[in-house]
């Protein structure tokens, strides 16, 4: 694990540390001393901080370290670091032995991908490895109103669905993928095979794969929002295959 992009000496100057944290993409660097012993962090907020106070570009970087830090040990449990990450203040920890010295570093992104990714809690991993893109997602229009992306991988992807009054989706169905919806706000018509039923929020709808389904907000002026969760192998747009869309999109 190389560590290099994310550290600064004190005697380095502000400049030479704007430039790593312009390359590192993480907005902050580890201050360790000749022993790798940690003496600080420091941000962007704090070197912007330091600018306001007369601090000089070519000064040194211990002149705006920030010396209180939080920090987890590399014994530090699962429950520590939830709780230090509850704090909205804290988007980064580093990793200490017994010592004080930096063994690793994690961010707030990369903590909760290690939950959503159900990856082994093991605090020597390389955390800057993993593509904490996948937890970002855009909002996507629809004719009938819009979605979002909320989490995605191999096996699983999430989204949030909300639909328009007067709105419907088509009638489909997916050969790769198995669909579970939540009702969270709203009323609805679903369509499941040859069943047609009214849902509510705190109803639960499943779609096998392969089966003909649709959902649509004929019945209220309100919003519908479901909460959708797709379980398979393949979860592109190219897996649906429309039968009927009041859109035009067959």
């Amino acid at each position: 694990m190389k560590l290099y992009p994310y550290v600064i000496y004190p005697t380095q100057k502000i400049k030479f540390a704007l430039e790593k944290i312009d390359k590192n993409k993480q907005g902050f660097l580890i201050v360790i001393d000749n022993s790798k012993k940690v003496i600080g962090t420091l941000s962007d907020g704090d070197i912007r901080r330091g600018f306001l106070k007369g601090t000089k570009i070519d000064d040194y970087v211990d002149s705006v370290k920030f010396s209180d830090f939080e920090y987890i040990y590399i014994t530090s449990s699962f429950k520590e670091i939830t709780q230090k990450f509850k704090s909205g203040k804290i988007t980064f920890l580093p990793i200490l032995d017994s010592s004080y010295k930096l063994i690793n570093i994690i961010t707030k992104k990369q903590f909760h991908l290690l939950l959503m990714e159900d990856m082994i809690y093991d605090l020597n991993s390389d955390f800057f490895s993993l593509d904490v893109t996948k937890l970002d997602h855009e909002i996507y229009n629809r004719p009938w109103g819009y979605y979002k992306t909320t989490f995605l991988n191999e096996q699983t992807r999430a989204k949030i669905i909300k639909v328009l009054p007067k709105g419907e989706l088509s009638l489909q169905e997916h050969k790769k993928r198995e669909e579970h919806w939540v009702i969270i706000k709203g009323c609805g018509e679903v369509i499941i095979g040859d069943s047609v039923k009214n849902v509510y929020p705190g109803d639960y709808v499943f779609v096998p794969k392969g089966c003909k389904h649709k959902i649509s907000n004929k019945l209220s002026d309100d919003t519908l929002l479901v909460s959708e969760v797709q379980l398979g192998d393949y979860f592109g747009e190219d897996d649906i295959i429309r039968y009927k869309d009041i859109y035009g999109r067959i």
